[in-house]
């Protein structure tokens, strides 16, 4: 039982470096019990990589405008289309430029690298600035330790229900 608790996002454009603030809260209190807390920033290849050394679940954290108030937190399990083998070459010629390298294309990149990671969810917060500059905005700074909160729920969600799980194979 493996879980990857991922954030995402850019530390240099404002809210956007929500998912980045969530994880190292999370690494600094200690990670939770199953689960793997990465900071993964804009290195979106590098999530994908990384999945590939076998994970039950992903826990992406990012920013995610979806038009509510600033600091609204969503949890999102995602339609994850998956790359097929075929579209290798054309994935694989993303993976130059880290700036396309959005959730969605890592998800289409599973198929072709072979991840066969089960559930994503995806915790998202709703941004009130991403314009350059460093820092958060007040709202989304509050959101941080309430995600962290959810997170931790999620992680021990998902090791409850694959204990169960692999406990129904044996």
């Amino acid at each position: 039982m493996r879980i990857l608790v991922a954030g995402v996002g850019n530390v240099f454009f404002g809210d956007d470096g929500f998912g980045v603030e969530v994880v190292r809260l999370l690494d600094a209190e200690g990670p939770p019990e199953g689960a793997v807390v990465a900071d993964f920033g804009i290195r979106g290849v590098h999530l994908a990589y990384e999945l590939l050394a076998g994970y039950d679940s992903l826990i992406l954290i990012d920013a995610v405008p979806r038009g509510e108030s600033p600091g609204t937190l969503s949890v999102i399990e995602p339609g994850i289309e998956r790359g097929t083998p075929d579209q290798a070459p054309l994935l694989m010629g993303a993976l130059g430029d880290s700036h396309s390298m959005t959730p969605d294309a890592v998800f289409a990149l599973f198929g072709p690298l072979g991840v066969s990671t089960e559930r994503v969810l995806l915790v998202g917060c709703e941004p009130a600035d991403t314009s350059p500059g460093m820092g958060l905005s007040q709202p989304v700074a509050d959101a941080v330790p309430v995600a962290v909160g959810l997170v931790r729920e999620l992680v021990a969600e998902q090791v409850a229900a694959i204990g169960s799980t692999e406990r129904g194979r044996s």
